[in-house]
């Protein structure tokens, strides 16, 4: 399953009580859906799962869901260290009505290849969704290397892959040699284009919160062989796409949105909010590159 070009990775409003703000987040998808975005990730690093609790993240699915009706697909972030709970958050996204899967590799633990393989396709006999693997090493102190993506991509639904690796010749492997359909998808915004570049289909962005129909022109000028146009607007947009993470994500893009006019309310902690002059940094960059 193609999930689309532009997916946005989305974060999750609180109130000031720090509990989900459901409103603003009808709100929020609203305003994604009529500026670029083809697809929502919830749930994930950028939704600050780590600090969700199951029933939030149960009536996150089942929100979004029902907001979006359809218009795009919903992919859930249903990835831990913990198998089990990883089944079980699948299965609750399936019954929420998620289109799709988003698994990223069990962290702290720190499996071995063999590990990770099972983890994986132990989750993925237990559904029928689709599923994107999500690899970055940076957060989770574990890669899955290439040769195990490749295994992993034979299992008839596990279709894609969310790479934040770093790493374009290993990522040009995994395109190369993964059983079709396979997608790959940049799990960086400043790697999209390069990604692109090797036969990548998209992004699973954070940028795209404010630069959505940025985002998707960048594409599809790369997609139309406007390649003189597709560099320049990655050149124009790195600097926001870099901006947003001055500081731990998401409470740089939060601090976007609310320039924006989209107040989706501060981090969880351990986060905390943009200092004042991360948040003159953030104002700085999105007026420089959003016109």
């Amino acid at each position: 399953m193609h999930f689309g070009h532009v997916l946005t990775a989305m974060v999750t409003p609180f109130n000031e009580h720090g509990d989900v703000d459901f409103e603003a987040m009808t709100k929020l998808i609203e305003y994604l859906l009529a500026n670029g975005t083809e697809g929502l990730v919830v749930t994930g690093t950028t939704g600050e799962s780590a600090t969700l609790t199951v029933e939030e993240m149960e009536a996150i699915y089942r929100h979004v869901v029902q907001i979006v009706q359809k218009r795009v697909p919903v992919i859930a972030g249903t990835g831990t260290n913990d198998t089990r709970l990883s089944i079980t958050l699948s299965e609750l996204a399936k019954n929420c009505g998620a289109d799709g899967l988003m698994l990223v590799a069990p962290y702290y633990n720190r499996p071995n290849q063999a590990g990770l393989y099972e983890h994986f396709k132990t989750i993925a006999t237990t559904t029928t969704l689709p599923i994107m693997l999500y690899n970055i090493p940076t957060r989770t102190g574990v890669t899955i290397e290439t040769e195990t993506i490749i295994q992993l991509s034979k299992l008839d639904n596990i279709v894609a892959l969310k790479d934040a690796s770093g790493n374009l010749e290993e990522t040009a492997k995994v395109i190369e040699h993964s059983s079709f359909p396979f997608y790959v998808y940049s799990g960086d915004d400043s790697m999209t284009l390069p990604i692109l570049s090797i036969g990548g289909v998209g992004v699973v962005s954070v940028a795209s919160h404010v630069i959505g129909k940025q985002m998707n022109e960048l594409i599809t000028a790369f997609q139309d062989k406007d390649f003189e146009r597709a560099q320049r607007m990655h050149r124009r947009l790195l600097p926001l796409m870099e901006g947003l993470f001055i500081a731990p994500s998401p409470a740089p893009v939060k601090e976007a949105l609310r320039i924006r006019g989209v107040d989706v309310g501060d981090v969880r902690l351990p986060l905390v909010p943009l200092n004042e002059t991360e948040k003159r940094h953030v104002a700085s960059v999105l007026k420089r590159c959003v016109t």
